[in-house]
């Protein structure tokens, strides 16, 4: 945790730096570490900059013997100055306030409205006149006799009346507010309109921390406007900068993990067909790619990970040996066959590697192997790979067993470099399409 802190600092500083005056920063928490970071922001914001402290149901309560279920995280609203962007936002009525509110119905084709107070909360001596016989309230009216004369003439004051028909003095008229004019209720502190991602949501990609669309809409929608430009530091899978995307905002978002990186393109080409971003920190050449290698730690895994997801593969998570696992992919008309592949980054590659790759193959139940390859290979290695003989599934044209991709390759032609029969494509889900408003954007690694 104080390490965590300790980076959170810096950062919070920096933001602090590029916000513009009217600018705001969310901070999204658990309750864990919320007391903390309240108190960096308070010294990085300054603590009269406090807006809220926002509290979201992400999941429902459940079974814990040894303390109050845990149900919500924290997102704490701080923004740079008194003067910021403010869009007041507004949910849906929930359907016990509709149903207890909005009980009266003319038949005069204006729908449900519901009975509101006409007087004036506080005394207002020009407001206290006598209307249609009903005496001045001791505020006085709410509205001037002008006012009270349109609605009247509109229908929008509703007058109780005795047994007989005839208006009732002793009693106070109301005015009516009808459902299809009120905007929805305003929204508070505590959100419990926007469920998480649940298993089986549309819209889960399969990040572990995935936050729903909605709920970065609802951020965006009260506290930027169309134009502005949104950053995320930590962007994940990408659910800032796609709801940004959605509501006509510039964007800027940020991660350490090619994982991530790789997961947040194909959401937007999944998302927004023709989208036009800049894509920064990642190989876009071998001599990037080299590089990345030998800047990674002994693991090699963020250059693994990155080359699995440029040709498509889902990366593997290493515990111990690898055995020359390195990504999964399933193809097929439903996805019954499996294909792995092996990443290579070393300057010297043999046949030795593909005879390792092929008892992989065998032990997996794969198809298919796919020796990916920084190096160009050999042509012993090209001759081996012809004669480990093909795989054909039902219907399709045969493939080669083991195929062998320079990187190179996979930088030029992405998940085309390979060839798999009725190939899905689809490491992770694949995005709702969305509407693309054509701005041009940026994603930094």
């Amino acid at each position: 945790l104080t390490a965590y802190l300790a980076m959170m600092a810096v950062r919070l500083i920096e933001l602090h730096r590029v916000l513009k005056p009217t600018g705001s920063l969310y901070l999204h928490c658990d309750p864990t570490a919320s007391h903390y970071l309240k108190i960096l922001l308070d010294a990085v914001f300054g603590k009269d900059n406090f807006r809220n402290e926002i509290v979201w149901k992400r999941t429902t309560s459940h079974s814990d013997s040894k303390t109050w279920s845990r149900i919500h995280d924290v997102i704490f609203f701080k923004t740079k100055s008194g003067k910021f962007t403010w869009n007041t936002p507004r949910a849906a009525y929930d359907d016990g306030y509709l149903s207890d509110k909005y009980r009266h119905d003319d038949k005069d084709g204006r729908g449900l409205y519901r009975l509101g107070d006409i007087t004036s909360p506080s005394p207002r001596p020009n407001m206290m006149y006598e209307w249609l016989g009903f005496p001045s309230p001791p505020n006085g009216w709410r509205f001037s006799r002008d006012t009270m004369q349109k609605m009247d003439e509109e229908g929008r004051i509703w007058y109780p009346r005795k047994g007989d028909g005839q208006l009732d003095p002793s009693k106070r008229p109301q005015v009516k507010r009808y459902l299809s004019e009120r905007e929805g209720s305003v929204v508070g502190s505590v959100w419990t309109d926007i469920p998480p991602i649940n298993s089986q949501a549309q819209e889960r990609l399969g990040y572990p921390t995935q936050k729903p669309v909605a709920l970065l809409e609802r951020i965006l929608n009260a506290s930027s406007n169309p134009g502005d430009v949104v950053l995320d530091p930590f962007c994940g899978c990408g659910t800032t900068v796609h709801a940004a995307q959605k509501l006509g905002r510039q964007w800027i978002g940020i991660d350490i993990t090619h994982l991530a990186i790789g997961l947040i393109e194909k959401r937007l080409n999944d998302a927004y067909q023709g989208l036009e971003y800049k894509v920064h920190g990642t190989p876009m050449d071998a001599d990037a790619a080299r590089d990345l290698f030998d800047r990674d730690d002994k693991s090699k895994k963020q250059f693994e990970t990155w080359a699995c997801l440029r040709i498509g593969f889902i990366p593997q998570e290493k515990k111990g040996a690898d055995g020359g696992l390195d990504g999964v992919e399933w193809f097929g008309p439903k996805k019954e066959y499996k294909a792995i592949v092996s990443v290579k980054g070393g300057r010297s590659v043999g046949v030795d590697m593909l005879r390792s790759l092929d008892a992989v193959i065998n032990a997996q139940g794969a198809q298919v192997g796919v020796f990916l390859t920084l190096e160009p290979p050999t042509s012993k290695m090209v001759d081996w790979a012809k004669q480990a003989g093909m795989f054909e599934a039902p219907g399709f044209a045969p493939v080669p067993r083991i195929q062998i991709v320079t990187v190179e390759q996979a930088i030029q032609s992405r998940a085309r470099a390979v060839n798999l029969p009725a190939r899905h494509n689809d490491t992770f889900k694949r995005a709702a399409r969305e509407e693309n408003t054509g701005r041009q954007t940026t994603l930094d690694l």
